[in-house]
């Protein structure tokens, strides 16, 4: 595992979920050397000599599809690059996040540049070009069914080559005709088994796992931050997240998530306040978060290792081995990435389920808390409401969590007979994650009330800030007010993963480190 650094060689570095997600962000510069250049020529070559030769290899002289046995003529094999993207551009549905076509691009031109696909320098070059200048094609979110590849996304996202499609432009969303006339561009004429090479593939899936990555990575964190303020606030026992209980089940994820909360209650005063109280277990949304967080940081841990995998690997059809080696196989089935999203769905979804035990919890009365998290109810209803939100968004997360991988719909006349539906997986589990990210901010707004019931003892330093900070941005309720106001003050703090930053600025203020296992493994890079 190497972390982003700030020049990056497509074809030859090795690319991590991290790095792809900087270069999209203009935070690292991508180029190609003078090695990958020559891998890419010669690959070019070897496709030109299989067209010379005359002999039928798939897609490059043949039809597609069912069409596999229709012959192509030396002269046609161009203008069949050009229909393929055509005709397979058929998505529907609202266009995918622009980061996320950059994503596409940054993962296709990664894959192209291993000299594997029969591409034409100019345009792997041009690909870069469209990164750089961060023009960037508008791709439909609907179509696709995980193989061969994310055809009818590629499709779109290579249209604006040969001067089709829509681009998303300096603010302005434009036909790729009228950026061609702002630059000066002119459409490519794409080569034997060029149009193929750009449409075969899973980038699509893989550009989806990667945003899921970082998303469910930021929501793991935010729940053992805002789990451990939940649990100070209903004066919780520290004795579940000991290290000795965690080494004889030694889950990684598990001992991760313990080690994460006793950091965050390091010199907590309410903790030696009601250390002998007569509770002698709590409920398992508290005392179980290691093993429910645990359970879900392995489920990340999977994704990120098979997700890198397919980062750095080749997935068009047919792949160019040598000139007298063209393999028509299945490395663009989504099989395996599709099976991966559906596992960090669930994972997901758990997170917010527990959250939303927690919330509920925490609104029932006693811990030390008035019910409903204030205390002069009847005339208030306090924070009753903002769990049924919660419930809503948890209950939705559930509907969604039916594994896309397990459906399969023959297409193709039957040639493509399984698919993957691993782009419905990849859609499911950001939607799952956004209401995740919902859930953990009404959890974060409730904790911070309960919280507030402690005083005048303190929790350690890292909670007590989080605390604080919340409340420059969210005041204490002792009245009803419009609560959606609060929510969405709370989502904006998670999304930007601010109080994630300011645990990390504390730390290193203080000299302190987390008291965890495996930190390296379950770092984002």
């Amino acid at each position: 595992m190497t972390k982003s650094h700030s020049n990056f060689f497509f074809g030859e570095d090795h690319l991590t979920a991290g790095t792809a997600l900087a270069i999209a962000r203009n935070q690292v510069k991508a180029s190609i050397s003078a090695t990958t250049k020559a891998n890419i020529q010669k690959s070019a070559q070897a496709v030109s000599n299989i067209v010379e030769k005359g002999e039928p290899v798939y897609g490059i002289n043949t039809g597609f599809g069912p069409l596999c046995t229709t012959k192509i003529s030396k002269e046609e094999t161009r203008i069949l690059q050009t229909n393929i993207l055509q005709s397979h551009s058929v998505g529907v549905g609202e266009p995918i996040s622009t980061e996320l076509a950059k994503l596409m691009l940054v993962l296709k031109a990664h894959a192209l540049a291993k000299g594997y696909s029969g591409i034409q320098l100019q345009t792997l070059e041009r690909i870069l070009w469209h990164i750089g200048h961060d023009a960037i094609p508008v791709v439909p979110s609907q179509g696709s069914v995980g193989a061969s590849g994310d055809l009818a996304p590629l499709s779109h996202l290579f249209l604006p080559l040969i001067g089709l499609g829509k681009v998303s432009y300096k603010g302005r969303t434009m036909p790729t005709s009228a950026l061609f006339q702002e630059t000066g561009l002119k459409p490519l004429e794409l080569g034997p088994k060029e149009g193929l090479a750009l449409i075969n593939g899973t980038q699509f899936i893989a550009a989806h796992a990667v945003k899921v990555a970082e998303k469910l990575h930021h929501c793991l964190k935010h729940a053992d931050i805002i789990g451990a303020m939940m649990l100070e606030g209903l004066q919780g026992s520290m004795k579940p997240f000991l290290e000795a209980l965690h080494q004889v089940r030694p889950f990684k994820g598990n001992q991760h998530v313990a080690g994460r909360i006793r950091t965050l209650l390091q010199g907590s005063e309410i903790l030696e306040d009601h250390i002998d109280c007569e509770r002698v277990q709590d409920p398992y949304s508290l005392r179980c978060m290691p093993q429910v967080h645990g359970a879900s940081r392995n489920a990340w841990l999977h994704l990120r290792e098979l997700l890198e995998i397919e980062l750095n690997s080749v997935t068009d059809n047919p792949v160019i081995i040598s000139e007298d080696l063209a393999i028509s196989g299945g490395n663009f089935h989504g099989q395996p990435l599709a099976m991966a999203l559906d596992y960090a769905t669930v994972a997901a979804a758990e997170l917010g389920n527990i959250s939303d035990r927690r919330i509920y919890l925490a609104l029932e009365g006693g811990h030390g808390v008035p019910q409903l998290l204030m205390k002069d109810t009847g005339i208030n209803s306090g924070y009753m409401i903002l769990q049924y939100t919660s419930a809503a968004l948890a209950s939705e997360n559930k509907g969604l969590c039916f594994p896309a991988s397990a459906d399969s719909i023959p297409t193709s006349l039957g040639q493509e007979d399984h698919v993957s539906m691993g782009s419905i997986s990849g859609r499911k589990a950001l939607q799952v994650l956004e209401n995740v990210e919902k859930i953990l901010a009404i959890e974060l707004l409730t904790a911070a009330q309960a919280f507030e019931y402690r005083k005048p003892l303190k929790s350690g330093i890292l909670l007590d800030e989080i605390h604080k900070f919340l409340r420059t941005k969210v005041p204490f309720a002792d009245k009803d007010r419009v609560f959606a106001d609060d929510i969405e003050v709370g989502i904006e703090i998670i999304r930007k993963t601010q109080i994630i930053d300011l645990v990390e600025k504390v730390m290193k203020e203080n000299k302190l480190s987390w008291q965890t296992p495996h930190v390296e493994e379950f770092e984002m890079y």
